[in-house]
């Protein structure tokens, strides 16, 4: 008798201690506000990331560009490489100016691309032109296209001296 009211009283417990349809569907609603929350919080940081990972990029361009300016005593212009003359020693026909390349200014693997895909956009500024003079204004032009792809729209990501970055 005792071991037919013991048997009993185990299957009365197991059917007990299932989850109710209730209670699993209170879980899933739960799961997907969790979910919803992250979709609405995470997505907009991560485009600022990318634009944030752009302008640090950018930075360390520039301080290549500098460095190499430094040595060679100019930017480098297209015929020497543009942005790869920071990586890979450019072909110069005056010897003594490859002796002064000291490379490279960028770190190994620095890959010069933007998150979205597009390599970064690298112009020397005319210096013929009469608005060249202007105090503070970078001999050259910096920038990503930005997620578009596109350049000269508003999602472009450019390089600023400080003292642009102030008049704003």
């Amino acid at each position: 008798m005792n071991l037919q009211n013991a048997l009993r009283r185990a299957r009365a417990h197991r059917s007990n201690s299932g989850f109710t349809l209730i209670e699993i569907l209170l879980v899933i609603v739960i799961i997907l506000l969790l979910a919803g929350a992250l979709v609405i919080f995470v997505i907009p940081q991560q485009k600022g990331a990318e634009k944030n990972t752009t302008a640090l990029l950018l930075k360390n361009v520039a301080a290549a560009l500098d460095t190499y300016r430094l040595n060679l005593g100019h930017y480098p212009t297209e015929q020497e490489g543009g942005l790869d003359a920071l990586s890979k020693k450019p072909s110069f026909e005056n010897e003594r100016m490859g002796d002064k390349w000291t490379g490279p200014y960028l770190k190994p693997g620095t890959i010069l691309d933007d998150p979205w895909g597009n390599k970064l956009r690298y112009e020397l500024a005319d210096n013929s032109a009469p608005d060249a003079d202007k105090s503070g204004a970078l001999p050259y032009k910096l920038f990503s296209v930005g997620p578009d792809g596109q350049p000269d729209t508003a999602d472009d990501v450019k390089l600023f001296t400080e003292e642009s970055e102030r008049k704003e």
